[in-house]
């Protein structure tokens, strides 16, 4: 979604969200972008500025969270030369070079107070003033910022500035997380899908098999849109065959058998034990209104998935199930496997 600057999604949710960007674009007052990461923040920013009359002016970004504290306050206003160690020469800060622009401020609430209330004065009367200097530069420039905190809750908290937020508030864009965004998970799992199907070349689109659009519902996706396009990109290159629809999806990449262990981890390993696996996670076992269907379906589940990681080859699954050839193949057919590998 990030890439090449592309909205996808039907929901109403996510449309409804789309829309009051493009309502606020022309505006000339601070709008301030809350969401969960991975949700499509700086995307929402980037539309304000492109719609608005300073789209042929800069759009200037800034993370507030990655420069430490000491730098936050000179690469925001600018500085002169030698007002600390290391300012060798003047330099200009983010507010100058967005003049007449827009600037983008992620990450907001990690800004220290002390850099808050020069925001604020920003804000409010149009002008900076450079670390060492006492002579205020005017600048008109569009603020929009984007977090994923509470900042009601900080400024009752007395940890963000309640006045500064009074000011930057003036619209304010929640984007709906992936997990509420209904029938855009299928989507956005088939573009970015096809878009990874054509830069490595592959002759079709064979889409993703049955059993994987339910694992993709199912998931509550805690990264959304950044984490699905992770998760489909890997999903279509590794699978590396455009003839048969794709079969496995791994949510961790950092899932291994081989996955180092913690110091912790590794004492719990050096308990003894009977060999046996872990115990999966409990399931809410108070919504199973039918035993048998529901052992039906967790065993359809698991061969489903067993057959995709191991590309539908039936002796491996088997091996890896601990099941015979023969038991695996009963499987398959009592479960409407068959033609899946046919």
């Amino acid at each position: 979604m990030e890439r090449g600057n592309q909205f996808v999604g039907q929901s109403s949710v996510f449309l409804d969200a789309v829309e009051r960007a493009s309502r606020a674009a022309p505006m000339r007052r601070p709008v301030l972008v809350i969401g969960e990461r991975g949700t499509g923040k700086e995307l929402i920013a980037e539309r304000l500025h492109r719609l608005s009359n300073r789209w042929e002016e800069p759009l200037v970004t800034m993370n507030c969270a990655a420069l430490p504290e000491t730098l936050i306050e000179a690469e925001l206003f600018g500085h002169e030369a030698g007002s600390f160690t290391g300012a060798t020469k003047s330099r200009a800060g983010r507010f100058e070079e967005a003049d007449r622009g827009t600037l983008f401020l992620d990450e907001l609430a990690t800004l220290s107070m002390g850099a808050q209330e020069r925001l604020l004065r920003a804000v409010e009367y149009g002008e900076v003033t450079r670390i060492g200097s006492s002579h205020p530069i005017r600048v008109d420039v569009r603020i929009v910022a984007a977090t994923n905190e509470d900042l009601p809750r900080l400024a009752d908290e007395g940890r963000f500035r309640a006045d500064l937020l009074d000011r930057l508030c003036f619209e304010v864009i929640t984007l709906p997380p992936l997990r509420v965004r209904e029938g855009d998970i299928p989507v956005l799992a088939d573009y970015f899908g096809r878009r990874m199907a054509a830069e490595i070349g592959w002759e079709q689109w064979p889409g993703f098999a049955d059993h994987v659009s339910r694992q993709l519902e199912d998931y509550t996706w805690p990264g959304n849109v950044r984490e699905l396009r992770n998760v489909i990109e890997r999903a279509v290159y590794r699978w590396g065959n455009w003839e048969e629809p794709i079969g496995h999806v791994q949510f961790d990449p950092f899932e291994s058998p081989w996955k180092p262990l913690g110091e912790r981890s590794h004492k719990a390993a050096e308990q003894p034990h009977n060999g046996a696996e872990p115990a999966p996670a409990r399931t809410d076992y108070d919504t199973v209104a039918d035993l048998r269907a529901a052992v039906e379906a967790h065993e359809r589940a698991i061969v489903e998935h067993h057959l995709g990681r191991n590309r539908w080859n039936q002796r491996q699954t088997a091996k890896a199930l601990g099941l015979t050839y023969d038991q695996l193949r009963h499987c398959i057919r009592k479960h409407g496997l068959a033609d899946a590998d046919a």
